[in-house]
């Protein structure tokens, strides 16, 4: 017999003595160390089903969890309102989207810029030029921005953004005490969206015919304080003061109607800037078609639009919108429809995407 087999294989431990508790005073002495700390189970030992709290659609109140972003529109935010966050079905597709496009507006830029809006007479040129202006303007406050009326055919931009714009281009260039900001503003008006607007001719007195002299002092007086410049010009590509502007242009937003004959002006448009030499602009533009009166027909427009985008255009429809069709000052906030908010900051973030691709055309240049 071993050693082992002489020890008592059923012999029962004995007790251990009853320990009294500790006076909170006392501390341990001699060998005594406390137990470890008990440690979570490792990741593999957790289980895999999802909790209760994802089959009712409900986000569990977990600290630290990174948070679902809140609709800020529709039923999707009352549910979210009405449950105190506990449901929250997050932004619509609509809403992530339109982030998108912000995002793509608010981007860095480096110098000054400018946008050519062209389009023949009941296009909604001018509308488009207004919108897009106050988009950018809108969200982005850290620089500003200015809408310029070049249309030398009784443009009425300034009805569009500030009736009450008192100053013009010949106050404007003629000014030689107009050096900070502050002295500028006296000569343009601007809206609620913070958008700059400088008229076609005084508000009040006979009517004077833009040259396209007046027009570059004016445009490089306005230089020296905006960042993005809006150029509203004439149904005419001849004309000069349109010469002048697409001289000095960074991309270009051409404006038709959802129809055939709104389109074939168009795309004679694009055929005269590609006749005259000026492809670089053509490949940096884009093609709205404004549905102004409410009649566009789907099928037609989706057939125009393809033959745009055929030929290698960027396009992009705008709906019809009772609030813009009467005239007067347009509210991007408020009176728009959301639809076609959505469809200006598409055009928006188009232009600001196309402004990175721009030749090395610096402020500097600009202020020569």
């Amino acid at each position: 017999m071993n050693e082992r087999d002489d020890f008592p294989r059923h012999r029962a431990w004995p007790a251990p003595p009853s320990v009294p508790p500790r006076h909170p005073s006392h501390q341990p002495t001699g060998n005594f160390r406390p137990p470890p700390p008990m440690q979570p189970p490792p990741p593999s030992a957790t289980r895999s089903r999802p909790s209760s709290w994802a089959y009712r659609g409900i986000e569990p109140p977990l600290a630290g969890r990174r948070r679902r972003p809140q609709a800020t529109r529709g039923w999707r935010r009352t549910v979210c309102l009405a449950t105190f966050g506990l449901i929250n079905p997050g932004p619509s597709a609509h809403e992530r989207q339109e982030a998108q496009y912000e995002a793509v507006i608010r981007s860095i830029l480096h110098g000054s810029y400018k946008v050519g809006v062209l389009g023949k007479g009941g296009v909604g040129k001018t509308t488009v030029a207004a919108s897009v202006g106050s988009i950018f303007a809108e969200l982005r406050r850290q620089d500003r921005v200015v809408a310029v009326d070049a249309d030398t055919a009784f443009g009425r931009l300034s009805s569009r953004i500030d009736p009450r714009t008192s100053g013009s281009y010949w106050e404007l260039a003629g000014d030689k005490n107009l050096e900070s900001f502050a002295d500028l503003t006296t000569r343009v008006g601007s809206n609620s969206a913070g958008l700059y607007v400088l008229a076609g001719n005084p508000a009040v007195g006979p009517r004077r015919v833009l040259d396209p002299a007046i027009y570059r002092e004016a445009a490089l007086r306005l230089d020296r304080h905006f960042t993005i410049s809006i150029i509203d010009c004439g149904s005419t590509m001849d004309a000069p003061v349109t010469q002048e502007a697409l001289s000095d242009l960074d991309a270009l937003i051409v404006v038709s109607s959802p129809w055939a004959d709104g389109a074939a002006a168009a795309a004679q448009t694009m055929e005269w800037l590609s006749t005259h030499g000026r492809t670089d602009l053509l490949g940096r533009s884009v093609v709205v078609l404004n549905d102004s009166d409410g009649h566009a027909d789907k099928r037609t427009r989706a057939v125009l639009a393809r033959q745009f985008l055929d030929r290698g255009q960027r396009v992009v429809e705008v709906p019809f919108d009772p609030h813009l069709r009467p005239g007067g000052v347009i509210d991007i906030r408020h009176e728009m429809a959301p639809a076609t908010r959505r469809k200006f900051l598409e055009i928006a973030a188009t232009i600001a995407d196309l402004f990175a691709s721009r030749p090395e055309t610096t402020r500097d240049r600009r202020l020569r």
